[in-house]
């Protein structure tokens, strides 16, 4: 398929344009928050919005390649299915998909700008984090007040923006294939499961007295609504039910994407205390810095059981220091423990149970999605649980 990445920057780049003239109209002074926003939004690495056109192609696509954003609406080229030579036409993403998927960059840029007030972050994608940047305009202004307090504040209110925009941009386009009866309940699971994710990410992040098999069951629970659920399995939820997808293809998609999310949250857990900070853009080791309790840390607690003091020092380190050289000792006896083998263990597991999903077949042995797409998103799963970034 023609990579939609593009047509969806095109998308984003167009509704940006549309809102921040909004803003504007309540008072210029808006327009720097307007456009720190719309460059945010605009630098992912769009992942979910190519999710949903998979999810979306699973569905509709019969033969041929897909072309993304024509402007067509009925999912071919030809007015008999054919491009005029009798050969498969190519499918079409209709631009409402193309629309909707855009919205999800408008949701990840709400999450991600919590996130990293919530988390404290100083870096976000090898620059400052939001608040950060916005801190520092403060300061350089010489306003008055407390200049950590004012980024705090306008990032969350443009996080909340981001995700305001998002609910709009999708009704607006699901209404517009015909399908916002079938399409609002998955996006709003959606929404419901990153929040509740991410609260219970600081909520078992501050609990004490949990042993470590707890601790690895809460970390999982994180991965699957914090991660898992609104970075491949929604989204391909999402797409299926814009091309009108039954139960038996939502259910497939679905169960591939909440393993491959799980996957893929686990290869962000070891990259966020062993990943190149030239390559992922955060600084090594900066899970542990922050504390976070992940499933590579509760695999680590439970490597050690038997060896008291260096359980007690990984205890007492975490989220305590930014050191290079304190954290570089956690990573040690994280990597004495055994853990980073046992979480390579669980990520091979959990890529290959999505992966075997996309075989199952329906009574007559018939495919239950688009052959071309599941041959897609193996290589992707394969992609995302190996990377470096």
């Amino acid at each position: 398929m023609a990579d939609p990445g593009p047509a969806v920057t095109a998308a984003l780049r167009a509704e940006l344009a549309l809102r921040r003239a909004e803003l504007l109209a309540v008072d210029p002074r808006l327009a720097a928050d307007a456009d720190r926003l719309a460059d945010f939004a605009l630098t992912g690495k769009q992942l979910r919005p190519r999710f949903l056109c998979w999810g979306y192609r699973a569905v509709r696509e019969i033969g041929g390649d897909v072309v993304a954003g024509t402007g067509d609406t009925d999912g071919t080229d030809g007015t008999d299915g054919t491009d005029g030579t009798g050969a498969p036409a190519p499918v079409v993403l209709p631009d409402a998909v193309i629309r909707a998927a855009a919205a999800l960059e408008l949701i990840q840029a709400c999450a991600l700008v919590h996130d990293d007030l919530i988390d404290r972050s100083d870096t976000r994608r090898g620059g400052p984090s939001m608040h950060r940047a916005i801190a520092k305009s403060h300061a350089d202004a010489g306003w008055s007040g407390e200049s950590d307090h004012y980024g705090t504040s306008i990032a969350l209110l443009l996080g909340d923006l981001a995700l305001a925009w998002a609910d709009d941009l999708f009704t607006a386009a699901a209404a517009e294939l015909g399908v916002l009866d079938r399409a609002l309940p998955p996006w709003r699971a959606m929404r419901l499961e990153v929040l509740a994710g991410q609260i219970l990410d600081v909520r078992v992040g501050v609990e004490l007295g949990a042993d470590a098999t707890a601790q690895d069951a809460d970390a999982m629970l994180v991965n699957r609504y914090k991660t898992a659920a609104y970075t491949v399995e929604r989204p391909l939820h999402l797409g299926a039910a814009l091309a009108g997808g039954g139960d038996d293809a939502v259910g497939l998609l679905r169960r591939y994407g909440a393993a491959v999310g799980m996957a893929f949250q686990l290869r962000d857990d070891v990259l966020g205390v062993f990943g190149d900070p030239l390559v992922t853009g955060k600084p090594t080791g900066d899970d542990l810095a922050e504390g976070k309790r992940t499933a590579l840390v509760a695999l680590a607690r439970a490597g050690l059981a038997d060896r008291a003091t260096e359980l007690a020092a990984l205890d007492a380190g975490l989220g305590r220091s930014a050191d290079p050289e304190d954290l570089s000792r956690l990573a040690a006896v994280i990597t004495g423990s055994g853990a980073p083998d046992r979480v390579e263990e669980r990520i091979r597991d959990l890529t290959a149970e999505g992966i075997a999903v996309l075989d199952e077949r329906a009574a007559g042995d018939a495919p239950v999605l688009a052959p071309a797409v599941t041959r897609e998103l193996r290589a992707v799963a394969l992609a995302m649980t190996t990377r470096t970034r």
